[in-house]
């Protein structure tokens, strides 16, 4: 197929759709699914967030001597302070919307994790850890593209979905995966020209275009039928790309179209300079974490028992701030879990400490838990992942952090 060609079908908005499968498959898609679906969504948090100023570990006594600018303070009636989490970890205030959910054991933050690669740089550490290979930069699809390959049960066209302007390395494969930025504007705003493309494909002499055509101008038609029955939520999620993400997952989420892995993003997290402590450029970002999550918490009500959010971001940062009250690129970072059946209420991962010689080369927080081990807990026992070996290939996964029921 033509490569420009294949570049349209992509900027569409449905990226990697199903190029050269049977129409039945898109016309089982007008079928929405009545059960509930088990739905993991994943939230990157591009820029590298600086994971020892978000869930802070004020009982270690180098995280003062490290962090005599952006430090946050220790728990008290100050609203400055950190929120007390177990006497050892304080959540960062901005992010209080949270607290309640973690109270109620449906929020769980795992510490010193991410990817074992030492990359410090952002292009290939996001690479790694959305293909799921790290150090191998050759791996063609994403980890949440193989996990659809190898649980192929359903016959839904939105199995995977991404809300983001292009689909993520994380989705992109040979697993068929939607990406839109809105479902009701999720068509062709000329109408005419939409016609036009598609009487245009349709006299295609390629075969593979033009019933990689077919599939696509069928799939927006369901779409749009389809958004007719998905409520739109009185929730007020935060202004912004993220808070719209989120807001769209819910609604297909609760209009039981079979979603099983949602993806989106949100970006600002490289504080090289005027980080900030409990108020600032840091915090910032965090209030529009914290209000987008509790919103999506709000918005499904009971059905967060058939969802986990999970988060992660390509690395964390330096334990010492630099001169210009900023953080440089690190290593091990923070991670959120949110659901129904999280064990929360709890920072799990092994603390290494922050000492000078428990640092990672003498700078950052050294890594105790590989990514792979969280996620590969949420496909196992959420999403019921019978092996992931071809999901996380040349990885032996450690035993279960038990964050799961």
């Amino acid at each position: 197929m033509n490569s420009s060609r294949r570049d349209f079908l992509r900027s569409t908005g449905l990226g990697f759709l199903a190029l050269g499968l049977p129409p039945a498959f898109l016309v089982r898609t007008a079928q929405a699914q009545s059960a509930k679906n088990k739905s993991l969504v994943v939230v990157f948090q591009r820029g590298a967030m600086d994971g020892l100023n978000v869930v802070v570990p004020f009982k270690d006594p180098a995280y003062y001597k490290l962090r005599p600018s952006i430090a946050l303070r220790e728990p008290g009636t100050n609203p400055e302070s950190v929120i007390d989490l177990d006497g050892f970890y304080g959540l960062h205030p901005a992010l209080a919307p949270l607290k309640n959910i973690y109270d109620q054991g449906q929020l769980a933050f795992i510490q010193a994790t991410g990817s074992p690669d030492n990359t410090r740089s952002h292009f290939d550490a996001q690479d790694y850890m959305e293909i799921g290979t790290p150090g191998i930069k050759g791996t063609p699809d994403g980890w949440l593209n193989r996990c659809l390959l190898e649980g192929a049960s359903s016959s839904s066209n939105f199995r995977g979905v991404a809300v983001t302007a292009q689909l993520p390395r994380m989705l992109a494969g040979r697993a068929p995966a939607l990406t839109l930025s809105s479902i009701d504007e999720f068509h062709f705003r000329n109408e005419a020209l939409g016609n036009a493309l598609q009487k245009l494909y349709a006299t295609s002499q390629d075969k593979e275009l033009r019933l990689g055509a077919e599939n696509l101008f069928s799939a927006m038609g369901e779409l749009k039928r389809l958004s007719a029955k998905i409520p739109v939520s009185s929730e007020r999620y935060p202004a912004g790309q993220f808070g719209a993400g989120l807001a769209q997952i819910a609604r297909l989420i609760k209009a039981d179209v079979g979603l099983e892995v949602a993806f989106t993003e949100i970006g600002g997290w490289d504080t090289h300079a005027n980080e900030g402590g409990a108020t600032g450029q840091l915090a910032n970002r965090l209030k529009e974490l914290g209000e987008g999550m509790a919103a999506f918490y709000r918005d499904l009500g009971q059905r967060m028992e058939d969802v986990v959010l999970l988060t992660m971001s390509e690395f964390g940062r330096t334990a010492r701030e630099n001169g210009n009250r900023g953080t440089d690129h690190g290593h091990a970072n923070v991670m959120f879990a949110m659901g129904g059946k999280v064990h929360g209420g709890k920072v799990y991962g092994r603390w290494p400490g922050l000492a000078p010689e428990q640092l990672n080369e003498g700078r950052d927080l050294a890594l105790t838990t590989d990514f792979r081990t969280v996620c590969g807990e949420m496909l196992t026992r959420h999403l019921g992942q019978k092996e992931l070996t071809n999901i996380f290939p040349n990885f032996r996964a450690t035993a279960p952090l038990g964050i799961l029921a």
